[in-house]
């Protein structure tokens, strides 16, 4: 697997706007929001996407969806509603490929997205 900006950030090798971390966990802001909050939920693990994960990860998948609810929280958006999206594989829109979760609020969203 090659290294990737995300798994630098994770390391601590980069900076960026941290919002969350715990020992599985990280959140940051998105250098480039597509919406007024916008957040990125990555795991400390390489996971290079949502196909690549196995059984084993099931504990850490939960935790990230933990983690984006509570950086949602934290960053007022839970309550007027919030987007969270997983982009898998370069058709799906992924273009890093480290698993993230994508927490978008602060405007309204249509249905459906893209």
């Amino acid at each position: 697997m090659t290294d990737t900006i995300f798994g630098k950030i994770a390391r601590g090798e980069i900076p960026a706007d941290l919002v969350y971390e715990d020992e599985d966990v990280v959140a940051f802001r998105d250098l480039s929001p597509q919406a007024p909050v916008h957040l990125l939920v990555i795991p400390r693990k390489p996971i290079p996407t949502l196909d690549d994960a196995q059984p084993e990860d099931a504990q850490l998948l939960g935790r990230l969806l933990l983690a984006a609810a509570k950086v949602a929280r934290a960053a007022g958006i839970a309550e007027s509603g919030y987007r969270a999206v997983l982009n898998c594989n370069a058709g799906g829109g992924q273009v890093v490929f480290h698993l993230h979760l994508h927490v978008l609020g602060g405007r309204p969203f249509t249905w459906p997205p893209g």
